[in-house]
């Protein structure tokens, strides 16, 4: 599975909204590598408004330098972070 920033990385001067077949040529022009570009090609064939979309869509690993024991371990753990803006003063 290929990150999200391995997929961006080659559609930094794509201009959005896109379907799927811009998505493809430009990494393609750009020397995608064979993993990202078949990650690219299984796409659903809609208009995609920014890069986030596209590698949500085509389904990369946020964090892919975490392995399965510790992205387990984080989901595991209560998130209590919260924004500053989202706090009561």
């Amino acid at each position: 599975m290929v990150s999200d920033t391995e997929v961006l990385r080659y559609l930094s001067s794509l201009d959005y909204p896109a379907g799927k077949d811009d998505v493809v040529r430009q990494a393609e022009r750009e020397g995608a590598p064979p993993e990202v570009l078949r990650a690219l090609r299984a796409l659903p064939p809609v208009d995609y408004a920014n890069g986030n979309e596209v590698a949500r869509s085509a389904g990369t690993e946020a964090a892919p330098e975490l392995d399965a024991a510790q992205r387990a371990a984080q989901a595991r753990e209560p998130h209590t972070r919260v924004a500053q803006h989202l706090r009561r003063i």
